[in-house]
């Protein structure tokens, strides 16, 4: 198979882990120079090959990859923005192909999560229909951890910890009130079609310290102010 180059970008809401997938994708394709050459970037997610925005990775030395691993945000630059379908916006799609075209690109990683997964599967099916080969890859990333298939997506341990520990401190923060203040604490917390991280709340409670009962609310980001309330007792 012959050599060619990839194309990496960041997508959605940045975990506190998305960078440390960076570097896998990266380091993994030094490993196997035989296979991949040249590792671009786009700079703003998928806005980056729209526009022919690409930072040339190689150009980067290896401990600055390696860094990439304690970075926090997104190194690349993210975005939000949902490719429409192909009948709906062909010249886009086309767009994408001639910039992949010019700067050979035969593998794409997007690093994200739902919607990152479904702009995939759209550029899979375009390289079939524009006649164009590319390997899609999705790189999983969401602290809802509501990816099918994918048993623990990186980023949600970062935010279970931080619920717990959040939880916790409120928690010791309600006992000292309640004699005369306040006795009823709501944290309200994302979660889209899962209570992933409502759950993770429970994680604060051991068997010295008996918590009060909290109402969590799982967001859900379809909607935005649409709530399905979970109760968590300890």
């Amino acid at each position: 198979m012959a050599k060619r180059n990839a194309f990496y970008a960041q997508s959605g809401g940045v975990t506190a882990v998305i960078n440390a997938s960076a570097c896998g994708v990266i380091e993994t394709a030094r490993r196997h120079k035989n296979r991949i050459g040249r590792v671009y970037a786009g700079r703003n997610g998928i806005i980056g090959a729209l526009t022919e925005d690409l930072i040339d990775t190689g150009r980067e030395s290896a401990s600055a990859i390696a860094a990439l691993r304690h970075t926090p945000a997104g190194a690349f630059g993210s975005c939000r923005y949902k490719l429409k379908g192909l009948d709906e916006n062909r010249a886009q799609y086309q767009r994408l192909i001639d910039v992949f075209r010019a700067h050979d690109i035969g593998y794409f990683f997007y690093n994200g999560g739902g919607d990152s997964a479904d702009t995939c599967l759209k550029v899979s099916k375009l390289s079939e229909t524009l006649g164009y080969p590319i390997q899609a890859i999705h790189v999983p990333k969401t602290v809802d951890n509501d990816l099918p298939i994918t048993d623990c997506c990186p980023g949600f341990g970062s935010v279970a910890k931080y619920v717990a520990v959040s939880v916790r401190e409120a928690s010791f923060d309600v006992a000292s009130m309640a004699k005369t203040s306040t006795k009823v604490f709501v944290l309200e917390v994302m979660g889209r079609h899962a209570g992933w991280i409502a759950a993770a709340g429970a994680l604060a409670a051991d068997a010295k310290t008996d918590l009060p009962i909290l109402i969590l609310f799982p967001e859900s980001r379809s909607t935005r102010r649409s709530f399905s309330p979970g109760w968590i007792p300890w």
